[in-house]
């Protein structure tokens, strides 16, 4: 090996590598060396070995030199030791010395490898520390800690244990586990054992459980055991912990007497309460019967009384409806006629050429009176089967857009001047539902859309079909309906303040309330007074008969 070759071991190698001659004094230092110490190579270089050792030790140092040189007694060349070293900032600090003796020619040198052992000290000590506080945490603890090894016997015990089982620490040490156990739990130990290391199958094992204990003396006890396995280099040991329950099952016993003595004296009062009860249910029997005579009577006079005020009240009820009727039909019969019978008579005035427009016009009057009548007849006559349950519910499978647009063409004639109505849908076309209940649930809302917007103004209906219903939106932006009298929107033969002077039965939307119950939808509004209005009627999707 080449000289580069032994210098690049010598600055590169871990350890620390010094040497001195035969009076001390530093020749060599390797860069490890030099930062075990913490000192520059230029630092050591010609100085005493003794500057790097502790005061204690660097007085005998040149001593010890000078009487291995005279005797050639060696206290550690070429044999090694631990020692300890100061580095430049004064720490103390351990590491391996060892040391050999080379001859060169007329000369000896020394050479010294140093292995800094700070940090397998510093492990040492962390590890007797911690086994100091185990063992402290083991001795005191509450709770019973024992150790077996595969074969069951037992190779460590706490006090705790022994205090439990009432053995001393060498009684058990070497002795199989099941020494601490009664019948058939003895017998059966072994083999359980056996069983878990071949199959792998728990029944305690990481599970924990309650079990019962043996005490030297022969008496058992319970305790609570959990037991873990330990895989170690030297083979697997089981620790198991014990909890002594005794005392808590002591407590349970008690309050299970305790218990069972207060369900007793319950048990008792309760008989005497229930003949006391008893004796108040049959004093109370009476009296109820008494009361229920006494009552009985008095119902008897207020029915009496009740059933006259039914009646009277169901009278005045129909009497106002009656008059409400009449009233109302001849007030909306009176409009139409009058038109029918003022375009006749002035019809029979144009018979000239040239007046045929004046002819139209009048006849077109009365066409629209006619519509206007058959409308008021229609209400009347819906409402009259309505009553009379005269209308069965009847759907079929229809397209309602189709439906929806004949409807509209049959409104455009009662449209008032610029008026516009603008439909829309979205989803599926086909729906199952009563064409005759849909034509006039439209009919209605859309006529009401149309008398009660003003000229050139925009009404939108909307349909949607989703989730298997059908969403059917009327919208205006016409008189509106006020507040205060909006709940009574679906009464019959109700007109709002603000409607007196337009042309109506009262019957519209109570005929459509009907019909939407009948397929059992839902109806609900929104209006506000001169803004509009807006009806949303929700109907399921109907079965086919």
């Amino acid at each position: 090996m080449g000289n580069t070759q032994l210098e690049a071991i010598f600055n590169t190698v871990v350890d620390g590598i010094i040497t001195i001659d035969e009076y001390g004094i530093i020749e060599t230092v390797n860069p490890a060396a030099a930062n075990i110490f913490g000192y520059d190579t230029t630092e050591l270089v010609g100085q005493n070995i003794s500057m790097l050792m502790p005061a204690r030790h660097s007085d005998s140092h040149n001593q010890y030199i000078e009487n291995y040189k005279t005797t050639g007694i060696a206290q550690i060349i070429g044999i090694g030791r631990e020692v300890v070293g100061k580095q430049k900032s004064g720490e103390e600090f351990p590491f391996l010395l060892s040391i050999s003796e080379v001859q060169l020619n007329d000369r000896k040198i020394f050479t010294g490898i140093i292995h800094d052992i700070t940090k397998l000290r510093a492990a040492e000590s962390a590890l007797v520390e911690n086994q100091r506080r185990l063992d402290a945490i083991i001795k005191t603890a509450v709770d019973g800690i024992i150790i077996i090894n595969r074969r069951g016997i037992i190779e460590m015990t706490n006090p705790s244990v022994t205090r439990m089982f009432g053995y001393e620490k060498e009684e058990m040490i070497g002795h199989n586990i099941k020494m601490l156990m009664p019948e058939p739990h003895k017998s059966s130990h072994d083999g359980y054992i056996r069983n878990y290391q071949q199959t792998g199958h728990r029944k305690i094992i990481g599970i924990g459980r309650e079990v019962e204990g043996k005490r030297k003396d022969g008496s058992t006890f319970p305790f609570s055991l959990s037991v873990s396995e330990v895989k170690l280099e030297s083979g697997t040991v089981y620790t198991g912990v014990i909890h002594d329950i005794s005392e808590q099952k002591n407590i349970q016993r008690r309050i299970k007497a305790l218990n069972e003595e207060l369900e007793k004296r319950v048990e008792e009062r309760t008989e005497k309460l229930a003949e006391a009860v008893n004796k108040l249910l049959q004093l109370n029997r009476n009296l109820e019967n008494e009361i229920r005579d006494r009552k009985a009577t008095e119902e008897a006079l207020r029915r009496s009384q009740e059933e006259l005020k039914r009646a009277l009240s169901k009278e005045q009820e129909l009497n106002q409806l009656k008059s409400r009727f009449v009233s109302t039909a001849s007030h909306e019969f009176r409009t139409p006629l009058s038109t029918i019978l003022s375009s006749a008579s002035l019809i029979s005035r144009y018979t000239a050429p040239g007046t045929e427009d004046k002819r139209a016009k009048h006849v077109e009057r009365i066409k629209s009176a006619v519509q206007n009548l058959t409308g008021i007849l229609n209400d009347f006559l819906s409402i009259s089967k309505l009553e009379e349950g005269g209308v069965e519910h009847q759907p079929e499978l229809l397209d309602i857009v189709h439906v929806i647009h004949n409807i509209i063409d049959e409104m455009k004639g009662i449209t008032r001047r610029g008026q516009v109505i603008n439909y829309q849908h979205e989803g599926n076309q086909e729906v199952i539902l009563d064409p005759r209940f849909i034509k006039n649930i439209v009919i209605n809302l859309l006529s009401n859309a149309i008398k009660y917007s003003h000229e050139n103004a925009e009404i939108v209906i909307k349909t949607i079909f989703k989730n298997n219903n059908l969403q059917l939106t009327v919208i205006d932006s016409g008189i509106g309906i006020p507040e205060e009298e909006q709940e009574h929107l679906f009464e019959r033969f109700f007109r709002a303040k603000n409607a007196f002077n337009l042309q109506g039965t009262g019957l519209g939307l109570n005929i459509v309330k009907r019909y939407v119950d009948l397929m059992q939808g839902q109806i609900s509004y929104q209006s506000k007074l001169n803004v509009g209005t807006t009806f949303e009627v929700l109907l399921p999707n109907q079965k086919l008969n």
